[in-house]
């Protein structure tokens, strides 16, 4: 700047008690009286001016340095703000990147186009939450521990069931004891080895703090998981051991239903490692009638709608790792899921919030306090009839929100009244 090579390049002249840069200021030399001849650079003398004047011209002079001085501090410190700014859009590009990635993934499954996976769909999912570094290699070698292990079970027990679908009860009783027991193995060598079984981690249940505490990778890091992470492990590896098993939801929680040829359908809790019975879902109170009617709780899912349900997973992650600064693509991954499951109750609770946030960020902006004073038919109206009508038919449905605090409550009655909520009609509940 003009100022840098003026320090760099000045002799310093003093005038009193203000000192000047002398190579860029050589009009000061001037007013003080002193300068040089040009041609016989022999010293000259000058026609004074007013100590007055040129006292004022020095003190302009010095301000209009002081000025540029500053200027050039506030243009360092803008850029260094701007490099920040450019780290966090890069960091944001990044991860939108990832998030795309895994979104079309998963719809090109939905669409058709590749075979559908829901292991390659939670994958996609966690790994684009942790920035790519995800090993598959390593999650399936998990896999692959799991299923070897339930295939040593199968081989080694013998279920006194008939059916002609055998083989299937088999492969879900081995998960479900892989699961839920400790097993004490003989390896090569005469070596024992103790299995441990999957826990429930009642450290922020609903990921709160910490989203990758839905995560099966987690789980399987950790051997303790919650509602969301360990039915998904168990679909996963049933998925894997080709036998079906279908994913249910009920109140802040999800859950596996089965079927055999002499039980018909029954519900697996992996959270307890129990066999309830419908009841027990409906005595948590808030599984209206009309939620059964219409499917959102207590019904199977099929293929495509799992496959929608890790859409609403990859919106949340999505939303938490950019801390809310992209809902546009929050709401085209929650519009997809709803467009492959119209009734999915978690994608429509999203959608809700999510106009709910922009109706007040709209009314921010318009200087609107309260709902009635948006101006009538303002897209800000519209925006609250459209967040209306959601809530409505989320209503509608039979969603009645289920508090935390019972959640838990609920899940433990599981435990304290057992007798009473499980299911002993099964050919391997006592196995």
């Amino acid at each position: 700047t003009w100022s840098d090579r003026c320090r760099a390049n000045a002799n310093v002249s003093v005038y009193g008690q203000h000192r000047v840069s002398g190579h860029a200021c050589r009009s000061v030399r001037g007013l003080a009286g002193i300068g040089r001849n040009r041609k016989s650079k022999t010293r000259t003398a000058q026609p004074r001016i007013a100590p007055e004047r040129a006292i004022k011209t020095v003190t302009m002079i010095q301000k209009l340095s002081t000025f540029i001085l500053a200027l050039s501090v506030l243009l360092s410190i803008s850029s260094v703000n701007s490099v920040a700014q450019s780290e966090r859009f890069a960091h944001n590009d990044s991860v939108t990147i990832q998030y795309q990635k895994a979104y079309d993934t998963i719809v090109s499954m939905l669409e058709g186009n590749t075979p559908a996976s829901f292991k390659e769909a939670v994958f996609a999912v966690e790994n684009a939450y942790l920035d790519g570094s995800l090993s598959k290699e390593l999650f399936q070698q998990d896999l692959d521990l799991l299923t070897g292990l339930a295939s040593q079970i199968i081989q080694n027990r013998q279920l006194t069931y008939s059916g002609s679908d055998k083989s299937n009860v088999e492969v879900n009783a081995a998960l479900f004891t892989i699961m839920t027991d400790t097993l004490h193995l003989l390896w090569s060598n005469n070596v024992n080895l103790r299995h441990m079984p999957f826990r429930y981690d009642f450290d922020d249940v609903f990921g709160r703090s910490d989203w990758t505490q839905m995560f099966v990778s987690k789980l399987l890091a950790t051997r303790s998981g919650n509602c969301h992470s360990l039915p998904y492990l168990y679909k996963i590896l049933a998925e894997e051991m080709d036998v079906p098993a279908h994913l249910a939801l009920a109140p802040n929680h999800v859950y596996i239903k089965l079927r055999n040829e002499e039980s018909g359908w029954y519900n697996t809790e992996l959270t307890s490692g129990q066999f309830p019975i419908d009841a027990w879902l409906m005595a948590s109170g808030y599984v209206h009638m009309d939620a059964i009617h219409n499917s959102i709780y207590m019904d199977t899912l099929s293929t495509r709608q799992s496959l929608a349900l890790t859409l609403v997973d990859l919106a949340k992650g999505y939303q938490r790792k950019t801390q809310n600064t992209d809902p546009e693509f929050v709401l085209q991954i929650t519009e997809k899921a709803l467009e492959y499951d119209p009734t999915s109750i978690n994608a429509l609770l999203l959608k809700a919030e999510l106009l709910k946030e922009e109706l007040q960020r709209g009314m921010e902006k318009k200087g609107f306090e309260e709902i009635g004073s948006i101006v009538t038919g303002s897209p800000t109206d519209s925006l609250f009839t459209e967040m209306q009508k959601m809530y409505g038919h989320i209503h509608q449905l039979g969603y009645r929100q289920m508090p935390e605090s019972m959640y838990l409550d609920w899940l433990q009655s599981l435990q304290s009244e057992r007798e009473k909520y499980t299911n002993s009609n099964l050919p391997y509940s006592n196995n």
